[in-house]
């Protein structure tokens, strides 16, 4: 089958052409909902609370937020001194359901950009995040063994942290990081689960979607000893257009929101065993 096309466009009929655009947001602008008996107020309000503003508006009320008028905000944080507890699996009051640590790698060098990992638990039945470390590496510029030594840097901070499970960002020299690391591991005689990570979304969209609906509907928590470290400056100065210097640190922490978390129980928890029903009458 073969198709040709008028190239006398002059002559053709714009497609859609006299039809009228149809736009009915979830509420009006008084604030009566559209659909009371499906999305009542409370529902509403409940889908805002969840998707952030932004979204919010351009999903939910048809009007869009041009991504160059966000920012994020560190005065929405909300700080905590408590440490995790996973005897009770409990940042303070806080029951934690999940943990994620992703290492987003470079040499780690001055001349380089950043090498950071992000340590986030998570809050899932109450949809809140807490961002409880954030590691930095730095190695020096006349290192032969860049990677390696980072590798045993995180490893240490592993054992400090009682982690057993990372992701590892392989875009670039990451691709050899998984192996060394491993390595690594066997040496110190560490029991540790690699997750390979590969990105195909670009840097900005990535710490937009993955931070600021958190940030803006008051879920993002975040450990007091996170203001020594470098995240802070880089979210006063980020902005989507990728204008700035260093987002390192965002970039890890985004990669650590969108992990599949590892879950978590307490202590004397004990695991229950689900026997499947073999015997079928067929």
């Amino acid at each position: 089958m073969s198709f040709r096309l008028n190239e006398n466009f002059d002559n053709s009929t714009p497609f859609l052409s006299g039809y009228k655009q149809l736009k009915i947001p979830i509420m009006d602008s008084a604030g009566n909902p559209a659909w009371p008996e499906l999305f009542p107020l409370k529902k509403i309000h409940e889908l805002e609370t969840i998707v952030g503003a932004r979204h919010f508006s351009a999903q939910m009320m048809l009007e869009y937020i041009a991504e160059e008028r966000v920012h994020l905000d560190p005065g929405a944080i909300n700080f905590y001194e408590d440490e995790f507890d996973n005897r009770l699996c409990k940042i303070g009051s806080h029951c934690i359901s999940g943990v994620c640590f992703y290492w987003d790698p470079s040499f780690g060098k001055n001349s380089s950009d950043g090498s950071v990992c992000a340590l986030v638990y998570r809050d899932d039945k109450n949809r809140d995040v807490f961002v409880h470390d954030v590691l930095y590496i730095s190695v020096p510029d006349d290192d032969l063994y860049p990677l390696a030594n980072q590798c045993e840097t995180v490893l240490n901070f592993m054992r400090q942290h009682l982690l057993v499970r990372i992701g590892i960002e392989i875009n670039g020299l990451g691709n050899a990081l998984p192996e060394i690391i491993r390595t690594k591991a066997q040496q110190q005689q560490m029991s540790i689960n690699i997750i390979q990570i590969s990105n195909h979304i670009n840097k900005e969209t990535r710490i937009l979607n993955a931070i600021e609906p958190i940030l803006t509907t008051n879920h993002l928590y975040m450990h007091e000893k996170v203001k020594k470290t470098m995240l802070l400056s880089e979210m006063l100065a980020w902005t989507p257009i990728g204008s700035v210097e260093h987002d390192d640190g965002l970039d890890a922490l985004a990669g650590a929101l969108t992990m599949n978390p590892l879950p978590t129980r307490p202590a004397n928890q004990r695991s229950s065993f689900i026997k499947a029903k073999t015997e079928f009458n067929l």
